[in-house]
């Protein structure tokens, strides 16, 4: 069982090692691979963004952000950013935060979500955004620099929420 939940600034301890081990290998997020715990937690957890933790027996194994695209005029569409522990990639927590995450930002009354940046080498989160309504609505060439790939497109990837309305 999953159970995931609001994120206070107290579990900013149980994310920092999967933001960490996520943004340290370099493949998946633009953040320098040396960010610093200090700017990891105004990144995930500053500004307009609402954090939430993924709990699987009483152990965070999973984050999200979730805050508006763009201010003004563009607050109707929602970001959202996800990270899994690497040690348990592949067992449903991206899925489930996912799955969460639309729920919660027709609450909060975002119409749509966008993602501004999804690497084209990230197949399991391509393939993850597509199976819960997200097209690619575009292709940003060479946008990201993979540490081993060179550099590789990036995704724009977008869903209206217009049918959980």
């Amino acid at each position: 069982m999953i159970e995931i939940k609001s994120a206070t600034a107290d579990d900013f301890c149980t994310i920092w090692p999967i933001f960490h081990d996520v943004v340290s290998t370099g493949d998946t997020y633009p953040y320098p691979i040396n960010t610093s715990r200090n700017e990891a937690k105004v990144y995930w957890m500053g500004g307009q963004s609402r954090t939430y933790i993924a709990l699987q027996h009483s152990i965070t194994c999973g984050t999200y952000y979730l805050k508006p695209n763009q201010p003004g005029s563009g607050d109707h569409v929602a970001n959202a950013g996800f990270m899994v522990a690497p040690d348990v990639a592949g067992s449903g927590i991206g899925t489930a935060m996912v799955e969460h995450s639309l729920s919660e930002a027709v609450r909060l009354g975002f119409r749509a979500m966008q993602f501004n940046l999804v690497v084209s080498t990230n197949i399991r989160a391509i393939a993850l955004w597509e199976r819960v309504g997200f097209h690619i609505t575009g292709t940003l060439p060479e946008a990201f620099r993979h540490p081993t790939k060179g550099f590789v497109d990036a995704h724009v990837m977008y869903r209206s929420l217009k049918d959980r309305i």
